[in-house]
Order: C-alpha cells, then sequence, then structure tokens
C-alpha cells in the first residue's frame, strides 16, 4: 500500500487494550483461545513481559493468523551481522572524553532498513535484559519480501530524514521526522521507504518496555498524553510466496526462509502492539520564573530500573519553546551527572551547540563527563537580553541511560567522528578579576 494514496487509520491511546479485525467476526467473543477460531484462524499469544507481570505492566497481545508463528520451513542459520553490535561491547576500552560525530551521507547507503543498520553505542547485556544499544539507519531502498525482528530488544525509531512505512504483523504505521515509532521486541515488521532515502536513529532497549513517566507535581496535565499515541488496526497479507525473515537473537543475525508473508494476523486484542507518537503534541513544561530546569521535565518515555527515579533508559526531547527565564543562564548550564547522554538532532539548531551539530548530528557525553555550552553560546547567552524568546527551529533530543554508554569500533574510527570536538570550549576564559 502507498500510504500517500490513503491515509492510514490508527487507534489512539497509550497502552490501552484494543481490539481490531480486518474480517467481520474474526476476533473471538468472551474468549481467546476457542476451540475453533473463526475463518480456520489460529490463536497465538504475544507476550513482551513475563506471564505473571503485575497488571498494570503485563504487556500481552492475542492474535487470530492464518498459520502460527512456529510454521517455517526451517532452522534458522547464522549471517553476517554487518555493523550490527549488541552489549557488552568489549570491543574497546570506552574513554571518558566528550565526543560527537556529523551526520552520515545517506548517498551511501546501498541496502534497506536492516541492511543500513550500524550500532554506535551499547551498554548493559542484552541477555540480562539491561541496557541498550544505539544504531543509524540508512536505507534507499524497502525491505520487500524481508521481514526483521529483534529478540534482543524493543525498537525506538527516530526518523531524521524521510518517512518510513512500518508494516507489522499487527498492522501499518506511517512514520515522518518528527514522529517516532515504537515495536515491541520479537514483533515481526518490514520498513518500506513511501519518499525515497531515509536516515535516522534507532535505539535498542534491552530493559522493561517503554511507559510514560510519572507526573509527580506537575500533576494531571502536562508531557506526553496517553491519546496522541497511535496504535494500528487490523490488515493481513495473504501471500504464498518465498520471504527471508531475519531475528536479532543474543547479539547474533539469523536468518530462515518461508513459503508465506508474516504479516497475516487478520484480527487482534491486547496492549503489546507498535505505536507512533508525533513529538510536536508534547506539552512542554517550563520555568516561567528563573533559573534552567532539569531535562528530566522533557522525558517523553522512560524505561524503569529496579531503582525508583534511575532509569534503564529515558528518551527526552527538546522540541519548540518559549525562553522565558529571568535572571538567568537560559541554555543548559555546565554539568557533570551520574547519567549518561546521547543526543542526536532532527531539525533546525540546538541552543547550547550552534556550531558543528547539524541535523543527523550525535554527541555522547558519559557519566561524569563533563560538558555544556561551547564559548561562543556561553558568551552571547550570557550578555544577552532577557526578553521572551520563542525558540523556534529546533528538534532534538537525547537517549539517557543509568549505565556508562560505550562506543563501538565503527563509531570511533568512522570519519564522522569529530576529533576536535572538544576545542568548540577552547575559547573559555577565566573571567574572575576579584570584582564582584
Amino acid at each position: 500500500m502507498n500510504a500517500k494514496q490513503k491515509p492510514l487509520e490508527y487507534m489512539t491511546g497509550f497502552g490501552n487494550e484494543f481490539e481490531t479485525e480486518a474480517l467481520p467476526g474474526a476476533l473471538p467473543k468472551g474468549r481467546f483461545s476457542p476451540q475453533k477460531c473463526s475463518y480456520k484462524l489460529y490463536a497465538e499469544q504475544f507476550s513482551s513481559t513475563a506471564f505473571t507481570a503485575p497488571r498494570a505492566k503485563n504487556r500481552r497481545t492475542w492474535t487470530y493468523r492464518l498459520r502460527p508463528s512456529v510454521a517455517m520451513q526451517g532452522e534458522f542459520e547464522a549471517i553476517d551481522n554487518g555493523l550490527i553490535r549488541t552489549g557488552p561491547n568489549t570491543q574497546l576500552n570506552c574513554p571518558p572524553d566528550p565526543m560527537r560525530w556529523d551526520p552520515f551521507p545517506v548517498e551511501e547507503s546501498t541496502g534497506d532498513f536492516v541492511d543500513g543498520l550500524a550500532t554506535v553505542a551499547t551498554n548493559g547485556d542484552a541477555n540480562t535484559h539491561t541496557g541498550l544499544a544505539i544504531h543509524i539507519y540508512r536505507a534507499d531502498r524497502g525491505m520487500g519480501k524481508k521481514f526483521f525482528y529483534s529478540a534482543d530488544g524493543e525498537l525506538l525509531i527516530v526518523p531524521q530524514q524521510g518517512a518510513v512505512l512500518a508494516q507489522t504483523e499487527l498492522g501499518q504505521l506511517h512514520v515522518a521526522p518528527g514522529e517516532i515509532l515504537v515495536i515491541p521486541r520479537g514483533l515481526k515488521f518490514r520498513i518500506e521507504l513511501p519518499d525515497g532515502p531515509v536516515r535516522g536513529y534507532v535505539c535498542e532497549n534491552y530493559g522493561a518496555p517503554l511507559e510514560l513517566p510519572e507526573r509527580g507535581p506537575v500533576g494531571s496535565n502536562g508531557f506526553a498524553n496517553n491519546r496522541d499515541f497511535q496504535y494500528p488496526v487490523a490488515c493481513f497479507e495473504d501471500k504464498e510466496e518465498e520471504h527471508l525473515l531475519l531475528v536479532k537473537f543474543c547479539g547474533q543475525l539469523y536468518q530462515t526462509r518461508l513459503s508465506r508473508s508474516v504479516l497475516d494476523v487478520v484480527a487482534w486484542v491486547g496492549n503489546s502492539a507498535p505505536y507512533k507518537y508525533d513529538l510536536s503534541r508534547f506539552n512542554v513544561i517550563n520555568t516561567v520564573s528563573f533559573d534552567h530546569p532539569d531535562p528530566s521535565i522533557f522525558t517523553v518515555l522512560t524505561s524503569p530500573s529496579e531503582t525508583a527515579g534511575v532509569a534503564n533508559l529515558d528518551f527526552v526531547v527538546f522540541p519548540p519553546r518559549w525562553m522565558v527565564a529571568e535572571n538567568t543562564f537560559r541554555p543548559p548550564w555546565f554539568h557533570r551527572n551520574i547519567m549518561s547522554e546521547f543526543m542526536g538532532l532532527i531539525k533546525g539548531t540546538y541552543d547550547a551547540k550552534e556550531a558543528g551539530f547539524e541535523p543527523g548530528s550525535m554527541s555522547l557525553h558519559n557519566c561524569m563527563t563533563p560538558h555544556g555550552p561551547e564559548a561562543a553560546v556561553f558568551e552571547k547567552a550570557s550578555n544577552a537580553p532577557l526578553k521572551p524568546e520563542r525558540f523556534e527551529n529546533t528538534l532534538a533530543f537525547m537517549f539517557e541511560s543509568r549505565y556508562v554508554i560505550s562506543p563501538t569500533k565503527f563509531a570511533m574510527q568512522t570519519e564522522c567522528r569529530q576529533r576536535d570536538y572538544s576545542k568548540c570550549w577552547a575559547g573559555i576564559k577565566k573571567l574572575y578579576d576579584g570584582n564582584p
């Protein structure tokens, strides 16, 4: 289907238990696994949390499909991982330096979404369900008769250039730059390119599934609202022809051949499903008096850890907003902190870095590595008239983690790495002269 020709339909509400059917009566009534399903379908449960997870945390979906997933032609065979890596990262020692990368050229892509995946950094351990991996993707063609899923982690996809059409077992999602896509661990999908070549970021979350953060003293409104998350409606393919299924399992890529399409779910009911979110709908909470607030108030989604308030992964966004703080240094201040921060820029400029950080760029500031505004930004912000200002042309984000984010050998050796990044602070001078 071409997304331009027919708008896709979506269901809304984060974490809701949805029910949807592509054929009338395909969903059983009053039970999940009847002795015989309508249309001679097979019932199959898909769980992305433990069966015994608390009700509020439990995620599972019942699917009704032409064939169960277990119906395959043969065993999986290991294939070359390309540039895909998985935590723990033992390739290199992780340096404490601040690091930054230029955008990776889209024109160098010669494949589909999976072909174009390259791991920039990892932490934790996929086998113990802790930590994450950060990848870039570039593609100049759709996946066609190829499908993919990661058994290692949930995929948070952040398009930066070009829209993607995610065709999943549970339906289709059209996702453009400025939106995000989340695909549960283990869910099969393919990525098609309705508008040509694409580039973007992927965070593979090994830990607890992403959820909405608590609002705390903010109260009942603000941040990301449940109603703005969009889920696909059921649609299916009945294709009896050869397809390829790729799997990422324990850090290794495998493949097997199928005689059919895996997009054969006619109906489904549950709350473990892919979804998308338009970042322009994030309701920014900001200071209206003084001081630059902590970036935690910009958290869209969080993967919690066993320690309250310390995330396995936070996804944070810095969208257009008003800056009105009085008698305050408005850009992010110089700081060191226990969390590790990986940033990307979707469009425009970021207020702490006016040069060298273009759309498609990335930066990494690890645990206790000092960072903050470059010398020119500090000088400008220290002397600017503090009138209300609309910071408009921007959309940056951050993957923040409690674990040190270790760059891969590919990331350290690529020509896109800015080896002179630290020079952006070289112009910072001692201003102290003994006078108040």
